[in-house]
């Protein structure tokens, strides 16, 4: 089973690079992990898909709060949530075949943005199982490139998503304009990341007495 995790993390140079060397050290069963802005110009978010139980999912949730970049981890998955993909695919077509595909992308709600003389590039924004089914429905003319986003989510109306560990590392609720209940940057202790030297032993240098 798949679980949906979305994380909101600082806007920082560095902070992806940490998570997924995070992903990598821990041997997480990433499936896709999709990074973006919001409405805060400080803020990204991170919507990662993971292919485990559910234990697997609060694992990550409670490795992710080691970062001290991450402000929020909510689980959505069973959750009242809009998951969308967005997806471009390519397929060949030849004049003879144009109208069938045009029809086809029609019955989808996809749109045509690229016409060439022996191809089209159909984009769609829509579940994972509409657009599995797309392209299935295409290949018997011949799909010659397809690139998928993975999965952005949003919880619908004003609820949360579920939050296996709320207050970790040392994080308080407060309201920062991303819900109630959300964890404030301001109440981290400046302290070294742990989690960024775990694999790394620095040298020490030793000092002679004169």
């Amino acid at each position: 089973m798949r679980q949906t995790l979305i994380a909101i993390v600082e806007n920082k140079p560095g902070v992806l690079n940490r998570v997924a060397s995070l992903f990598r050290r821990r041997n997480f069963n990433i499936d896709s992990l999709n990074v973006g802005r919001t409405e805060n110009p400080g803020v990204s978010r991170m919507t990662i898909v993971v292919n485990s139980r559910e234990a697997e999912a609060r694992k990550v949730e409670a490795n992710l709060y080691k970062l001290v970049n991450v402000i929020d981890v909510q689980d959505v998955t069973n959750q009242p949530a809009v998951l969308r993909e967005l997806a471009l695919i390519k397929v060949a077509a030849t004049p003879e075949h144009r109208s069938e595909i045009i029809s086809l992308a029609d019955i989808f709600k996809a749109k045509i943005v690229d016409v060439c003389p022996e191809s089209l590039i159909l984009q769609l924004a829509a579940s994972e199982e509409r657009v599995d089914s797309l392209i299935e429905l295409l290949r018997p003319w011949g799909v010659v490139e397809i690139v998928r986003t993975g999965h952005v989510a949003m919880m619908r109306g004003t609820a949360d998503g579920v939050r296996h560990t709320p207050g970790a590392s040392g994080r308080k609720p407060a309201t920062n304009g991303h819900g109630n209940g959300r964890h404030a940057l301001e109440e981290i202790e400046p302290e070294v990341e742990q989690e960024a030297f775990e694999e790394e032993e620095l040298p020490t240098l030793a000092m002679e007495k004169e």
